[in-house]
């Protein structure tokens, strides 16, 4: 926090003001975005649970008037002695067995009529062992299976209530059609208990959701939940068949405290629980709300985000005119400042606007007359320092060098080869003559061949004739002068490193001018090797310098540092083919023809 108060404090006058308005506007907005979404929530709440109430009530409705139905049907099949005969009568002659069943058909065609405005199959199964169906399409099975079916004996368990269950298809129950809601109940004598068969009313659990299906939509589901926690229905056929005891807890609290709806996350999700216990069935109707997507399409994010802005904007202009009034002068002098070209100090800030920013105005002239004294000071004395540091390094000679020279002459005079000694001793001189000798910065390009024909003619006695070396000079260019030791680098860097590979090879020195330029290169066609792409220099760095101090990345440097950016060094190489450098300096004459 302390260093955002510190960077806040070193910011003009227009971002502070700036950022307290902006922060200020931000705030508000925040505040009023807030209060009025959660005031949409709240209304959105009571009004949501009133309709949902509603919305349940008229479903319980329905499924009570199905649930009327079933009663019905009951009791008549239960007061029916048709129906008892047909359950209770052992099999006799093939002709009463057809009366029977024929008089049966008839008798539950009058019944079934009552269930027409529902899409039901009625099954009955007598102690006879004898069933009837009304429709073996939505809910059949044999009847050894039908008597041992866990519907079965829960309906003997519990001869005096109509029950509903769920039955799917699975191997172990022995049914293998669609998923179907059962009702079931046993039929008995009024008198004495005697359970004579049990009746069975089937439905097609796609059939069921006709009583609330036109009541789901988009994040809105419903779920039928037994009292064990099974969902036996639902509009989302992935959740039928699964049991959720925690949802069941939330529809048994809501039910038995009597709250209106409950939020919860359930199903992987944040929602609004609303519940209805059906007494008749013994099922709980769970209205299932998915709360963020109800928000999303009740709140118009797009139009609040858009008065926001809008407010933003309109705020930001009003900060804007009037900051710009405040400090307009103060601005001017900042754009004057800021529009100063880099390292000249010599363009002066006109001093005009209010007392303060003159002040700042002449105070700013002031410091930039005494800073360009300063600079010049200080550039010459890094022009002496820069000269005084050349010097120097041109002056290096590596002693290993003048070692193995002197040792290779050793070498031809104890053999007897004065004649190649005396030239070598000739040419070593020669070489220290121009190199330590000589104290000018620059030297021709004819002394500097000489040299180079020198350094080239030493490392030939000492290593063989293997890399012949070709001089291609312009005679026009002799006159011209470059800086000592730069050429000579790149000479030692191909003799010691171009031909590890190859037993033999050549080098090249070209000398010529192009348009307003001096261009040396040296060419050789030796092992080839990587150049640094951004530089166009060697990617290794090279510790074997046997002559000077001076490294190939150096001369680059120099020549920089000498003449610009326009000049230096280009490596263009490829392995196993050879490589090209190229120089390029500036046309300089001798001081003498400039002279005259």
């Amino acid at each position: 926090m302390k260093k955002l108060f510190t960077k806040l404090n070193n910011n003009g006058l227009f971002i502070k003001m700036f950022i307290v308005m902006l922060l200020s506007i931000v705030t508000i907005s925040i505040a009023i975005t807030y209060s009025t979404i959660r005031m949409s929530e709240k209304l959105f709440m009571e009004t949501f649970s009133i309709t949902s109430s509603k919305v349940i009530n008229q479903m319980k409705n329905s499924f009570e008037s199905f649930s009327y139905s079933i009663v019905t049907a009951v009791n008549n099949i239960s007061s029916s002695m048709t129906v008892k005969d047909y359950l209770t009568q052992s099999d006799s002659d093939s002709l009463s067995m057809s009366r029977s069943y024929y008089q049966m058909g008839e008798q539950m065609s009058r019944i079934k009529s009552h269930l027409d405005a529902y899409d039901v199959g009625i099954n009955l199964l007598g102690v006879n062992e004898r069933s009837f169906s009304t429709n073996t399409a939505i809910w059949s099975m044999p009847i050894g299976e039908l008597v041992s079916h866990v519907i079965t004996m829960k309906s003997y368990d519990q001869p005096d209530k109509l029950t509903y269950h769920y039955d799917y298809p699975n191997e172990m129950n022995g049914y293998s059609g669609t998923p179907t809601i059962i009702a079931s109940k046993a039929l008995t004598e009024r008198t004495s208990g005697y359970i004579y068969g049990v009746l069975y009313f089937a439905m097609e659990e796609s059939k069921f959701k006709q009583f609330y299906t036109n009541y789901t939509s988009d994040g809105n589901d419903i779920i039928i939940l037994d009292n064990t926690g099974l969902m036996i229905s639902s509009n989302r056929d992935e959740w039928i068949g699964k049991k959720d005891k925690k949802l069941l807890n939330y529809a048994r609290n809501i039910a038995e405290s009597g709250i209106d709806y409950k939020n919860a996350d359930v199903m992987e999700r944040n929602q609004i629980i609303l519940s209805e216990y059906l007494p008749s069935f013994d099922l709980y109707i769970v209205n299932l709300v998915d709360r963020k997507l109800v928000m999303k399409n009740l709140i118009d994010t797009k139009a609040i985000v858009f008065i926001s802005i809008s407010i933003v904007s309109i705020a930001l202009f009003i900060v804007f005119l009037i900051s710009r009034r405040l400090t307009k002068s103060l601005t001017d002098l900042v754009k004057q400042i800021s529009s100063m070209p880099k390292y000249e100090f010599d363009q002066y800030v006109t001093a005009s606007g209010s007392y303060e920013t003159m002040q700042l105005a002449n105070t700013f002239n002031s410091m930039l007359d005494e800073l360009h004294e300063y600079v010049e000071e200080l550039m010459e004395t890094q022009k002496k320092q820069r000269k005084a540091e050349l010097a120097a390094l041109q002056q290096q000679i590596n002693p290993h060098f003048l070692y193995n020279t002197l040792a290779s002459i050793k070498i031809m005079v104890e053999q007897g080869n004065k004649e190649n000694a005396a030239k070598t001793i000739h040419a070593l001189i020669s070489l220290l003559q121009n190199t330590v000798g000589n104290i000018s910065e620059t030297i021709s390009v004819e002394q500097e061949l000489i040299n180079m024909k020198n350094y080239a003619f030493i490392n030939q006695m000492r290593y063989g004739q293997r890399i012949k070396v070709n001089y291609y000079v312009s005679p026009d260019c002799l006159t011209f002068q470059l800086p000592k030791l730069i050429i000579q680098p790149f000479i030692e860097n191909a003799f010691f490193h171009a031909f590890n590979k190859k037993s033999d090879g050549f080098i090249h020195i070209m000398v010529a001018q192009e348009g307003e330029q001096l261009i040396c290169e040296i060419v050789d066609n030796g092992d080839g090797m990587h150049v640094n792409r951004e530089r166009g220099l060697p990617s290794y760095k090279s510790t074997r310098q046997l002559f000077s101090g001076i490294g190939v990345n150096n001369v680059n440097d120099r020549i920089k540092l000498l003449y610009g950016e326009a000049y230096g060094v280009e490596i263009r190489s490829r392995i196993n083919e050879g490589t090209r450098v190229k120089i390029r300096l500036p046309l300089i004459l001798p001081k003498e023809s400039r002279i005259n």
